[in-house]
């Protein structure tokens, strides 16, 4: 995932260790955008979103943004007055180094919810990323929004449109409470395309339906989530039509950048040893299918067999038969792991053997394929298994 990471001209990052949770390591991340670029965004649709989500749509409302401002270990969620006062702070302390308006800063959090936002870190950090801003510099920023995350998450593209080269690069964060409402964890995809604001969204919400939208760790969405969307305009390339070839082409780019960073989330989910695909087809409605296809993927019973590489296909019968899906024909609901049919006429498939199941469920990437017989709505969602790590992992997290 991290190979061949792109810069993209007229994006600056820096990173620096702020001392915010973390010791010895970045723990913010400053991107600066050129003059004139566009943004979008999508953010968490939790009641108890976090004070930075706030602020960063109004701020969105209003301007297009010129610098992002990202920490990690600290989500500044949960923190009432004081958190809102907090990310107006952090705004306010990059607008006066650069001279641009305060809503013209974006901030973004992560970490531990609940605990009051210390500022005077990022007061002593602005110069300091301020003067070491560079276009090649998202490695070292994807490491230090990490919070659970084991490995830093990128993923580049670049296309030609009308001789020119357009190039798409993306970062994210996430390991656990994923479970995404809106697009997940904290992400950022830029680009060097001119695109107006207005498609700029759409390209950005059709991207995070298949991808950010499609995968779950936990089941949990966190107070945090956001998703921006980046264009600079240094390729020259303008992109005015979503309908026409080159609408067409960069959409798919930033599709295939979101889905990278999607899968290589779940492939990082605490304490994950499996990267589950789950497809639900025959479903009478798309919403049918999601339906079925998280309440498999939630199932702690499901997502241990699958730590265990246990065929245990009562498991996926039983979520299957618990999601709600009315005037359901059990006779007409096939499910295969990979290529092997498991059940089929309302039980065990006449042909399944546990050897077969077992060799499956043994590989480190499998499928669980769900026909209900409904209808003719597909849908398809990534998840992982559930191992002793993943408890340990978050027992521990505030430790």
């Amino acid at each position: 995932m991290n190979d061949d990471v792109l810069p993209v001209a007229g994006i600056y990052l820096a990173s620096a260790a702020a001392g915010i949770r973390y010791r010895d390591r970045d723990d913010l991340v400053l991107m600066a955008l050129a003059e004139g670029s566009t943004a979008a965004a999508v953010f968490t649709r939790n009641a108890f979103c976090a004070a930075p989500v706030t602020v960063a749509r109004q701020h969105l409302e209003k301007t297009s943004p010129r610098y992002l401002l990202i920490n990690s270990g600290n989500a500044n969620a949960g923190t009432g007055d004081a958190g809102m006062a907090a990310s107006y702070e952090t705004c306010r302390l990059i607008a006066a180094a650069t001279g641009v308006a305060m809503n013209q800063v974006l901030p973004f959090s992560t970490g531990v919810i609940g605990e009051d936002l210390p500022v005077d870190p990022f007061a002593s950090a602005i110069p300091g990323l301020l003067s070491s801003l560079r276009e090649d510099s998202w490695q070292q920023a994807a490491a230090a929004i990490m919070t659970t995350d084991t490995v830093p998450k990128l993923a580049s593209r670049s296309f030609e449109l009308d001789g020119k080269t357009v190039t798409v690069t993306g970062m994210c964060k996430g390991s656990g409470m994923i479970r995404p409402d809106m697009a997940t964890m904290l992400a950022f995809v830029a680009t060097d395309a001119r695109i107006p604001q207005t498609e700029l969204q759409h390209v950005l919400e059709t991207a995070v339906g298949p991808s950010f939208n499609a995968i779950t760790v936990d089941g949990d969405t966190s107070t945090n989530d956001a998703c921006v969307l980046m264009a600079s305009g240094a390729s020259d390339v303008e992109v005015a039509d979503k309908a026409s070839d080159a609408g067409q082409a960069f959409q798919q780019a930033v599709n295939d950048v979101c889905m990278r960073l999607a899968r290589s989330i779940v492939l990082d989910g605490e304490g994950a040893t499996k990267l589950v695909e789950i497809v639900v087809e025959e479903a009478a409605s798309e919403n049918q299918a999601r339906d079925v296809a998280y309440t498999v993927a939630h199932s702690p019973l499901v997502k241990t067999a699958l730590f265990a590489s246990d065929p245990n296909w009562g498991r996926i019968l039983a979520a299957v038969g618990r999601a709600g899906v009315e005037d359901l024909d059990i006779d007409r609901v096939r499910i295969w792991l990979d290529d092997v049919c498991i059940v089929s006429q309302g039980g065990r498939d006449a042909g399944y053997t546990e050897e077969a199941g077992q060799a499956v469920m043994e590989q480190p990437t499998l499928t669980i394929r769900i026909a209900l017989g409904t209808g003719d709505a597909v849908t398809r969602i990534l998840t992982c298994d559930l191992s002793f790590d993943y408890v340990k992992i978050n027992a521990e997290y505030r430790t």
